[in-house]
């Protein structure tokens, strides 16, 4: 075979246009074109700049039958790769056009390309065998016509029609007859009458010719036999047959029945059914023929995507002699049945898809096909679930897999998405395809705590390195985005002593980088700082770093660790006038003889440095024991006669009087009064020497008060006007105190627990838990020097004993953590709120038990 290449690149029509419609590029390239044949300028015709192919990766997406073409990596072009043979891609179609589907990247775009592959005269005719044998009586009349089998020719359009020549011979000549509803008849004419005896035998070349340039032959041999005696041929009654059957018919279904008379007798007539051939060859494993009645029966599957249509040349045949024939044709449609379901590929995937991407973003890119035709081959597509992914057709047969709406990792960190494809068919025929979308993560969220507040109590005198609390915040994304790292933020140190100023909260606490564990550096003493107030921040290692924080309350809880300490004492007036004077080393007071019981001889005054219960004191008489001539106050410190004081007393008295917290365990300190006897006159004058002494510049330190009585005895109504004077100042301080305290309290917090309510109530000297149920007032109506009270409860168990544990509820929860072993209060905690018009900055207010003039009431 000779091919002009040349002409055949002459002939090539490169086409390079958007289609208006659908916006396709379209080339045509001849069958058997060299490898590197350049087909089409493709970057070119596709609007990218000079050197985009290679950069944005302009290829193809192979679909089998594209293979043989390819684009050039440099230039963009579209070239031939490998053979092309229109005839094995296409077969008999016209025109043979194959559609490619071309990616360009960054971003990504997918177009259809239309490569027409023209036919060139390659092929030559072809007869079924290179000899055909014909028997023909000899009296058989002019015009008689043998159907002959024509050649086939590979080739489409002028390339394969075909023109028969015969050669030259005087009884026979040829009859082609063409149809556009049907393949083309070729028959044998006979022009003369047959001489058996001249010529027994006649030996003609059929040629047949292509109207290709050049032209091809092929040629077949005609070996025809003449017959003696039957004249009569079997006649069909129909030319030709038509029938039409669903591909989906069993094997075994009756086709159609062919009949076939014969106007001879006996043997002449009877008629022999055979298939001579059959278009395509295929067929003939598909039918069979019954050879005595002439049905033709399904024996194997009709497919409508590789067959359409079928034709079969049936003879039949005498049995005379010699045998006479006649024809006719079988034209068997296949109708189409939905016996293909629809076919999904992807294309192109892009994943993981990031959290935060547009809607809009292709994900992947589907191709959907169904080798069905008309509405069985028509596909509908749809994506599930319907969110947050959609589908987008393209093209015919093409979609793209977007996003409708915005992805959040944290909710759902993959999605199986199924695409799914119906046919137009009845019944539909479904397919599925599934694409796996993994989210990658960004860092969208910051550390969130537990908890905004983290309330903590701890014990005073812990140990440096103990463990206060643990926070932990959490963060929904992964990796370094959702690794968290703990840093402590400065707050304020709430109830400092003057002293000690304002420190740093690092200078107390520490917290863990990693676990969140919050130490202490060092031991926390409740004299120093009562309340530690500061900041723990959360930050993530993403990019950039979000941070989360949270508040950390730490309530150092009071321990018995100080000892009281005794402060110089004052006098109370007697009979005759009694006096105190401090001696170092001890304490002195004179009394006068006679002085009546219940006389004030002397003020024992203590001051502890602890709070709450453990500052609260008492004073008991050590010595003398049992019944002497003087008793002390248990809460009050007062030292007055415990009855009338007589000569047998002795001229001097000797007082060693304990002053004891009630901290578990307590603490006390010991006080030793000398107490002299004298007569009213020389009292008198004793206490006159003390009161110009103190009037001539000495006075006692910060906190003692010095009271002198009367050197003369008051009369009742006196000492009641006294009374009623200092009960009712001691209610307006008392008022004066609520108000201050209600009005000008920093800020309650309520704290959650099991039990009641409980607010803590922020004051110079820390915070505390109280309730409304239990509260007690204490009013000391004596000296200038004393700070008005106010005593709260909190909702702890009360001090041991039976009235105690029946009225008092269980305490509730007030703490998230608690360093050191649980804390458990023996007995209520008293809040002490100081009025700064009475003390000074930086003072502690003394709890000195009920008083002279003063009042405790519980409520």
């Amino acid at each position: 075979m000779v091919v002009s290449w040349g002409l055949v690149l002459r002939v090539a029509l490169v086409q390079a246009a958007w289609s208006a419609g659908v916006g396709q590029v379209r080339y045509s390239v001849p069958e058997e074109a060299k490898a590197g044949t350049v087909v089409g300028r493709l970057a070119q015709d596709l609007g990218l700049e000079a050197g985009d192919a290679e950069w944005r990766r302009l290829r193809l997406v192979s679909q089998g039958r594209g293979s043989s073409v390819e684009v050039s990596g440099a230039s963009g072009a579209l070239v031939v790769s490998s053979r092309l043979d229109r005839e094995e891609l296409c077969g008999k179609s016209a025109p043979c056009a194959l559609r490619l589907e071309v990616l360009v990247e960054r971003p990504l775009r997918v177009f259809h390309v239309e490569l027409e592959v023209t036919d060139i005269n390659d092929n030559a005719p072809i007869f079924p065998a290179a000899r055909k044998n014909l028997s023909i009586a000899e009296s058989s009349l002019p015009g008689s016509r043998f159907p002959l089998e024509g050649a086939s020719d590979a080739d489409v359009g002028a390339n394969a029609q075909l023109s028969y020549a015969l050669s030259p011979s005087e009884h026979f000549s040829l009859d082609l007859q063409r149809s556009e509803e049907y393949r083309e008849s070729l028959f044998l004419v006979l022009t003369k009458p047959l001489d058996r005896e001249t010529v027994p035998v006649h030996r003609l070349v059929l040629t047949a010719s292509d109207g290709g340039r050049p032209s091809l032959t092929g040629t077949m041999e005609l070996v025809i036999s003449v017959l003696d005696a039957n004249d009569n041929a079997p006649q069909f009654n129909q030319s030709v047959y038509k029938v039409q059957l669903p591909e989906s018919s069993a094997e075994g279904t009756l086709v159609v029945r062919v009949n076939a008379t014969d106007a001879d007798e006996e043997l002449n007539s009877e008629v022999t059914y055979t298939a001579i051939n059959t278009f395509p060859p295929k067929g003939l494993n598909v039918f069979l023929l019954n050879p005595k009645t002439g049905e033709i029966r399904l024996t194997g599957a009709l497919d409508f995507e590789d067959v359409r249509s079928y034709e079969i040349q049936i003879e039949a045949t005498d049995k005379g002699t010699p045998p006479l024939s006649g024809h006719c044709k079988v034209v068997l449609e296949v109708l189409d049945v939905n016996d293909n379901a629809p076919e999904v590929w992807v294309t192109s995937l892009s994943v993981p898809v990031s959290e935060d991407a547009p809607p809009g973003t292709v994900v992947a890119l589907l191709s959907v096909s169904d080798r069905d035709s008309g509405a069985n081959g028509r596909v509908r597509c749809a994506v599930w679930p319907s969110s947050p992914f959609g589908l987008v057709s393209r093209f015919a047969g093409s979609y793209s897999l977007v996003l409708r709406e915005a992805l959040d990792r944290e909710r759902v960190w993959e999605y199986e998405v199924e695409v799914r494809a119906e046919d137009g068919g009845s019944p539909p025929l479904r397919a599925t395809r599934g694409v796996r979308v993994p989210v990658s993560d960004v860092n969208d969220n910051a550390p969130s705590f537990l908890q905004a507040v983290y309330t903590v109590l701890a014990r005073e005198n812990n140990a440096a390195g103990a463990e206060l609390a643990r926070v932990w915040a959490r963060d929904p994304d992964e990796a370094g985005n959702g690794r968290v790292s703990y840093s402590l933020w400065e707050g304020g140190v709430g109830g400092a002593s003057p002293s000690v100023g304002r420190r740093a909260a690092s200078s107390y606490v520490s917290v863990d980088a990693e676990s969140g564990r919050v130490w202490a550096v060092q031991p926390l003493d409740y004299e120093e700082v009562q309340v530690l107030q500061f900041e723990v921040r959360a930050v993530d290692a993403g990019d950039p770093p979000l941070c989360g924080n949270a508040t950390v309350q730490v309530f150092v809880v009071d321990e018995n660790d100080n000892a009281p300490a005794l402060l110089p004492s004052s006098v109370g007036g007697g009979w005759g006038g009694s006096s105190v004077e401090a001696v170092p080393g001890s304490l002195w007071a004179w009394a006068s003889w006679g002085a009546p019981a219940g006389q004030v001889v002397a003020k024992i005054r203590a001051v502890d440095a602890d709070s709450g219960y453990n500052a609260w004191l008492r004073y008991e008489v050590w010595e003398p024991r049992g019944k002497g001539p003087f008793r002390v106050g248990l809460y009050s410190g007062e030292v007055t006669t415990a009855r009338a004081l007589e000569e047998a007393d002795g001229p001097r008295q000797r007082l060693v009087i304990v002053v004891r917290d009630h901290g578990e365990p307590s603490r006390s300190a010991t006080a030793t009064l000398s107490v002299s006897l004298v007569e009213g006159g020389e009292s008198s004058s004793s206490s006159s020497g003390s009161s110009s002494s103190s009037s001539s510049g000495v006075r006692p330190s910060w906190g003692a008060e010095v009271g002198a009585a009367s050197a003369s005895g008051a009369s009742a109504t006196n000492v009641w006007l006294v009374v009623a004077i200092c009960a009712v100042s001691s209610l307006f301080l008392l008022a004066l105190v609520l108000y201050g305290a209600s009005r000008w309290a920093p800020r309650a917090a309520v704290l959650s627990g099991p039990g009641p309510a409980t607010l803590v109530c922020a004051s110079e000297v820390g915070s505390w838990s109280y309730t409304q149920r239990q509260s007690r007032s204490l009013c000391v109506a004596e000296g200038a020097g004393k700070s008005d009270l106010m005593v709260f409860s909190p909702n702890f168990p009360p001090p041991p004993g039976p009235a105690a544990k029946e009225t008092q509820p269980e305490p509730p929860a007030l703490l998230d953590t608690v360093s050191g072993p649980p804390f458990i209060a023996s007995r209520p905690l008293l809040a002490h709120v100081s009025l700064v018009s009475l003390v000074s900055p930086g003072s502690r207010a003394e709890w000195a038990g009920p008083a002279v003039g003063g009042c405790l009431s519980g409520a």
